[in-house]
């Protein structure tokens, strides 16, 4: 005989996947479209808290040090496609991507 799942426990797994479906479309939300010199980009901010890494932004090859508030930026209009979009990503100082 199988064990049948109480109307409690999947209402409690609904409203799980409800909240956590929230707040991956929140978290995408932060996520912005802009068009430079004629082609599109993504721009995800990320905050001092989320940044965990040292890179270098492209713009001033300067070093973005972990707890530094920056963007990642990647094309959406590439010829290879979104995938290889995504992996070419590169981490920006929030002002040096304003006036590139």
């Amino acid at each position: 005989m199988g064990r049948s799942r109480s109307k409690r426990s999947a209402s409690r797994n609904q409203r799980e996947e409800r909240s956590h479906d929230s707040f991956d479309r929140l978290v995408q939300g932060f996520r912005r479209s802009e068009t430079k010199r004629g082609r599109e980009y993504s721009v995800q901010p990320v905050s001092g808290q989320r940044a965990v890494k040292v890179y270098t932004c492209p713009g001033c090859r300067g070093t973005i040090e972990t707890g530094t508030p920056h963007l990642v930026v990647w094309r959406e209009d590439g010829i290879m496609g979104a995938e290889a979009d995504l992996a070419a990503r590169r981490h920006w100082h929030n002002r040096c991507w304003t006036i590139a």
